[in-house]
Order: C-alpha cells, then sequence, then structure tokens
C-alpha cells in the first residue's frame, strides 16, 4: 500500500539528483543497512530485553514520520520512553528549550526512562532505523524526519528539507545536534540537500562516528 503524502509548500531548492548518484547512495544504504541488521543482531536482542526488562512498554517505539516530498512513513526506534509520552508531550510543551516550539527539547524529561538515558546518549535507540534504510524508507545521511506536529509548524522555508530523502545523520546531527536552534537546523539541512554528493556523504557517515563517542547535543 502506497504511503499518504501530505501536501506541502512547492519545493523550490535545487538538489544534486544526478542518476549515478541516486544509484550508489541507494547501494550503499542496500550495503550497510543490511550488514548493519545482521552483524548487530546480538545488539538488537541486549538492547530488547534491557528495554522490556527495564519499563513497561513495548521494546520499539512507532510514529508516523515525513519523508521527501510530504509522503509518511512508520519510523522505529527502541522506546526511550514512558508509553504516554506522547500524551504527556501536550502537558510538557510550555518547558520547550527550543526557540520557535517546532522541535521540543527539555532538560531532564520525566518522559524519559533510566535506561532509555543510555540509549539515547549514545544513539542506539536509533538503530532500528537500519530497516527503514533498507526498505528504502530512509537514507544513511540525510536530514532527519519529522513528526507531523513539527511538520504543521513548517513554513515553506522550513519545508524545503524535504525535498530529499529523510536521513539517519546528517549535517545537523555531527553539528552541534540538540546544541543547535531550530532555524539552524533548517539551514544546515537545506545546505545538505544542495551541496550533497558521495564525498560529502561519506564525510558526514564518519563524522558521525565521532559525535556518538563525544555525546555532542544527545538529549
Amino acid at each position: 500500500m502506497k504511503n499518504k503524502r501530505i501536501p506541502t509548500f512547492e519545493i523550490t531548492i535545487e538538489v544534486n539528483n544526478k542518476l549515478s548518484y541516486r544509484i550508489i547512495k541507494r547501494a550503499f544504504d542496500i550495503l550497510l543497512s543490511s550488514l548493519g541488521i545482521i552483524l548487530l543482531s546480538p545488539l538488537f536482542l541486549i538492547i530488547a530485553i534491557l528495554v522490556k526488562t527495564t519499563s513497561k512498554g513495548p521494546v520499539f517505539y512507532v510514529s508516523d514520520r515525513i519523508g521527501r516530498n510530504g509522503y509518511t512513513f512508520k519510523f522505529y526506534k527502541f522506546r526511550s520512553m514512558n508509553v504516554d509520552a506522547d500524551e504527556q508531550l501536550i502537558k510538557l510543551l510550555k518547558h520547550n528549550e527550543v526557540e520557535g516550539g517546532v522541535t521540543f527539547k527539555m532538560e531532564d524529561d520525566p518522559r524519559i526512562t533510566k535506561f532509555g538515558k543510555f540509549i539515547r546518549k549514545t544513539s542506539l535507540d536509533e538503530l532500528p532505523q537500519l530497516w527503514n534504510i533498507f526498505l528504502g524508507q530512509m537514507t544513511i545521511v540525510g536530514p532527519r524526519p519529522c513528526t507531523v506536529r513539527e511538520f504543521h509548524l513548517y513554513d515553506e522555508r522550513d519545508q524545503q528539507r524535504l525535498a530529499v530523502k529523510q536521513g539517519l545523520t546528517g549535517e545537523w546531527q555531527v553539528n552541534g545536534r540538540s546544541n543547535t536552534t531550530f532555524k539552524e537546523m533548517i539551514e544546515m539541512d537545506i545546505h545538505y540537500c544542495a551541496a550533497r554528493s558521495i564525498w560529502y556523504d561519506t564525510k558526514i557517515f564518519f563524522k558521525t562516528f565521532l559525535a556518538v563517542f563525544k555525546k555532542e547535543g544527545a538529549h
């Protein structure tokens, strides 16, 4: 069944859509995601057991996210929050520390479980997105997929980041992550859309490991 598309503003920015780039990028996505799923399967199992035994609720957090050109898809993460986290968000929005209120960040977010704090700090909660990448819904390097709530707060400039497939890591993640403002994130993503190339993707991919090791901006 085809994913639902939410209407967007006109995408006007120029992006690198060369056929050779798209073929190589997709080939690497399939190779790296399949290898990751196979090689990290023991780690997946350990994390799944710990998520299940340290808090009530399912192993995975599944939500609708907005991908390229406004198409929705099911987005997977290891659950790092209480099961009623989405409902609690409404009450916590007044504590949002991000200027503009589009994305949400709160120091000592009460929705996060004890084990959840660890997997978020180490980005291990993101590993199930390898499945999204394998299916072609996401890519290794690209702008992060936004929630439906965030999408409806986007202006025309913000929606330009939807010009390309959304990714597991990207320019924002390796350049400050939660330490940046929302508008800085948007400009980084738009810059990536215009500048992306195999070399640029490779550079961001390897910088991701350094960012994860240093835990820069991870909350």
